[in-house]
């Protein structure tokens, strides 16, 4: 994976232009190794947050904060990642998932009996109960297992979908703990592609780092 070197702001006028919305249609594309990227907003202290990016392509941040430089604490910082994983390898991790699951003909509510034929198709958050399962098959499928789960914060997180229309509330499942790696192959996709769905809003990015 490339990664982007730090640009520092311009005040030149042709990045103070409206938005082109053909500008973000890789933000819901498929993730590959050369086009798109994840993203994820962790808060802070004092009710700051920090922006954490991993792209595969270099992100133009004067055009993405033209608008918003007063957002800005300090200049972006970029380094480049490209690790290669090995089988038996522990890891420390940070996810934020949207679990939820695709409602089917025969899909039980939570009273047991069938869901109503309107809901068919649509996604609901998995049960709280089961968000540590929805986890671990995530890893089984993506060549890890949990070797530990320190915490695990469960919320809704407003979308805004721009002015005059109506947002949404997403199911928000933070995980934190230590995971094994089993398949380094299918674990790089997994880093590569994140996990779980909504990933245009801020989901599915897995951060690892040496324990």
């Amino acid at each position: 994976m490339a990664f982007p070197f730090p640009e520092t702001v311009r005040k030149d006028p042709k990045f103070l232009e409206p938005f082109d919305p053909a500008g973000f249609r890789h933000v819901h594309g498929p993730r590959t190794v050369d086009e798109a990227f994840l993203f994820r907003v962790d808060p802070l202290l004092g009710g700051r947050v920090a922006i954490q990016v991993q792209s595969s392509i270099r992100p133009d941040w004067n055009y993405a904060f033209q608008n918003a430089t007063f957002l800005l604490a300090a200049p972006p910082q970029v380094q480049p990642f490209d690790p290669v994983f090995t089988a038996g390898e522990s890891l420390r991790f940070r996810l934020l998932a949207n679990p939820t699951r695709r409602l089917s003909r025969g899909s039980a509510g939570p009273d047991g009996k069938p869901v109503d034929p309107k809901w068919i198709g649509k996604r609901v958050p998995v049960p709280f109960d089961q968000l540590q399962d929805w986890l671990n098959r995530q890893a089984e499928k993506s060549g890890f297992r949990i070797r530990e789960l320190s915490s695990l914060h469960s919320g809704y997180l407003f979308i805004s979908q721009g002015p005059g229309t109506y947002g949404a509330d997403l199911f928000s499942v933070q995980y934190d703990g230590i995971l094994e790696v089993e398949d380094p192959v299918r674990f790089q996709d997994a880093v590569v592609h994140g996990l779980g769905p909504a990933k245009g809003f801020g989901f599915g990015l897995l951060s690892v780092t040496p324990p």
